[in-house]
């Protein structure tokens, strides 16, 4: 992991700032819960009664990243036979929502949770969001509880969803339970946790099923911007085993979601297009050029499981990859099954149904689901909202992915603001014609540079501009 500090001035802090809320603003993000949705909030709260279902003597725990208040999920892990008992508790939303009222109505315009530099957006208000609703730990808590019988290689032999109450006995973070998993003890020189342990069993077979079946995933650092008393920092980070695990066990319980919901003929999907033969093949070329052939008898996913980011050529290639992962969407249907069911990158049916208190289009997900695993048909309220959530979603996407975007900009333009003229070492990720994008060394940046460029590249560049309010950087290379 690497951690840029930004150390601006007096000046410069408040010129990020700023553009930080212009950003929200531009995007018309919202601000304040309206006083009707805080006042049926502390309704709900104080009237919603638990499931009767009662598994509080399951142990589940979380894992999240450091300081998370909203836990929209709990898992344990046991030995079954030569398989797995594989138990993922979602916070139960629901409860707290009622249809068509002020909290829903609310959470439809804003669709997800945002997440700018200088604070979250949440969905919902924080007593439900990182209150009553959320897995905290010590906490008994309503949860939509799904029990997975697993084979020795972690493949779903049956799958059950009800509703039930629970009570998660740690909350840990992603380094924490790395940590643990790694030690084989805990924090007090105990046995590590059984969960951690069978999640590091489960995690890998569930990766091998994945490239068996054609699945794969991007695994670039990521860019990440946080703030702390007005002062902002930017990291790159590279994702621990155990985060990769756990995105597996949500994975299984998308496509477990997706299932259900198509053999009941009622739902909505994550679906995305695979590649055409133009764009496999141009990919294909690119991976050649850059002296890293893709074998023709590689599958893809395990193709781009292979490559090492840490690597120039390997990152440009990973970031070429990004061709490969477009037209995502949501397919609302009741009655006829869409044509179009696949999500691409999963190769399979895949659907939204692990964080609820962040993400609008799992509420309805796990409502219908449990309805059909029950062998009763989902609420009208439900059904009724389907065809509208594609929309909804794709316009919050939409936002989310430009208030990111645009935040790191800024950042990075303030973090470069007074170093115009300075020379940096930077690899080149992607290039065309006498422009291109380059990835500084130090500090963690990547930016538009111009001149004759080849992707893969170790370059110098000078610093050209860096605007804070543009979130515009530029450099060029120097001969």
């Amino acid at each position: 992991m690497t951690r840029s500090p930004l150390r601006l001035t007096t000046s410069t802090d408040d010129r990020l700032a700023a553009a930080i809320a212009a950003i929200r603003t531009d995007l018309e993000l919202p601000t304040a819960f309206p006083a009707a949705v805080d006042s049926e909030a502390r309704r709900v709260v104080e009237t919603n009664p638990l499931p009767t279902t009662d598994l509080t003597d399951v142990p589940f725990i979380t894992i999240d990243p450091e300081g998370s208040t909203d836990l929209d999920q709990a898992v344990q892990i046991e030995r079954l036979g030569d398989g797995y008992l594989l138990r993922y508790a979602i916070a139960d939303v629901p409860a707290f929502v009622e249809p068509l009222g002020e909290i829903d109505t609310e959470a439809r315009r804003r669709g997800q949770t945002f997440y700018a530099p200088d604070g979250r957006i949440p969905l919902h208000p924080a007593s439900i969001s990182e209150g009553a609703a959320s897995l905290l730990a010590k906490q008994v808590r309503g949860a939509f509880v799904w029990r997975f019988s697993l084979g020795a290689d972690g493949a779903v032999l049956s799958t059950e969803l009800s509703r039930a109450r629970i009570r998660s006995i740690r909350q840990l973070s992603y380094v924490e339970a790395q940590r643990e998993i790694d030690s084989g003890s805990g924090p007090d020189g105990s046995t590590a946790d059984i969960t951690l342990m069978l999640l590091a069993e489960v995690g890998p077979a569930r990766r091998v099923l994945e490239r068996l079946r054609g699945g794969a995933s991007l695994s670039r650092p990521e860019q990440i911007v946080s703030s702390s008393d007005g002062h902002y920092t930017l990291e790159r980070r590279s994702s621990l085993p155990v985060e990769e695990w756990n995105a597996q066990i949500s994975l299984l319980t998308g496509m477990e979601g997706a299932r259900i919901m198509i053999a009941g003929r009622v739902g909505i999907l994550r679906t995305m297009p695979a590649p055409d033969d133009e764009t496999v093949e141009r990919f294909r070329l690119r991976t050649e050029a850059l002296g890293h052939p893709w074998p023709e008898s590689m599958p893809y996913g395990e193709y781009l499981a292979s490559l090492d980011s840490s690597d120039p050529l390997q990152l440009a290639i990973t970031h070429a990859a990004g061709s490969l992962f477009r037209g995502a969407g949501y397919t609302a249907f009741d009655g006829a099954v869409p044509e179009q069911v696949i999500q691409a990158a999963v190769a399979a049916p895949y659907a939204h149904t692990t964080a609820p208190l962040r993400r609008l289009v799992d509420r309805f997900t796990l409502v219908v689901c449990e309805a059909l695993c029950a062998g009763e048909a989902p609420p009208q309220w439900a059904r009724d909202a389907l065809a509208s959530l594609p929309k909804i979603m794709a316009a919050s996407d939409s936002r989310a992915s430009q208030l990111d975007n645009r935040s790191i900009a800024a950042v990075e333009a303030a973090l470069l603001s007074d170093r115009v003229g300075e020379l940096f070492d930077a690899s080149v990720i992607s290039a065309k014609e006498s422009r291109g994008v380059v990835q500084l060394i130090d500090p963690a940046v990547d930016a538009e540079c111009t001149g004759s460029l080849t992707a893969g590249d170790r370059v110098r560049v000078r610093l050209v501009e860096a605007d804070i309010e543009s979130g515009r950087v530029l450099f060029e290379l120097v001969a």
